[in-house]
């Protein structure tokens, strides 16, 4: 937040790729990126942001004929559970179905438990030095569906976030994603 503050004061572009901000930080960002030019996402892989819209697309024509499991998996440092990425791609799938991930998020299972029909299952898997992998399947009744990306390196962060710096210099004052930034909207 010193940053996009600081940033603000000088009007100055930036981007940022960190997660878990808080509603009142998520709306100060908001207010910051009127006066200049912000990219914001969860995640600056291009491939992760081809995946966002990728399950965007399949969860509209899929509709809710198929059930949605989201399995996120990495490094055994990690500290945020699920990762700001699988927030978003369970927030992103939820829109495309017409519905609140805050009613319908399920987040691991244990004991007895029967699926609901609208639900959209998260789950966290923490080992090693995995760098980053994200899978969703769309579950039906006699075929499945699943997508899937896996970082093998940091690099495919930085080279997301260098895109970005370049794509943000020349746009008007605003609040963007990577969506905006890679033309998938």
């Amino acid at each position: 937040m010193g940053t996009l503050n600081a940033a603000a004061k000088q009007g100055k572009s930036l981007v940022i790729g960190t997660t878990g901000f808080s509603t009142a930080q998520r709306e100060s960002i908001r207010k910051a990126a009127s006066g200049i030019r912000c990219v914001l996402a969860p995640n600056m892989s291009i491939g992760v942001n081809v995946l966002f819209k990728i399950a965007s697309d399949v969860a509209k024509t899929l509709g809710d004929a198929y059930d949605v499991e989201i399995v996120e998996a990495h490094h055994k440092f990690k500290k945020d559970a699920p990762s700001g990425t699988a927030v978003r791609l369970s927030e992103i799938i939820a829109e495309s179905l017409e519905r609140n991930i805050d009613e319908v998020g399920v987040y691991g299972r244990r004991g007895m438990t029967e699926r609901t029909p609208k639900e959209i299952g998260v789950h966290t898997l923490r080992a090693g030095d995995i760098v980053g992998e994200h899978r969703v399947l769309f579950g039906g009744m006699g075929e499945n569906l699943e997508l899937f990306h896996r970082a093998q390196s940091r690099e495919t962060f930085a080279r997301g976030a260098i895109h970005a710096v370049k794509w943000v210099v020349t746009q008007p004052p605003g609040l963007y994603d990577m969506q905006d930034v890679l033309g998938l909207r």
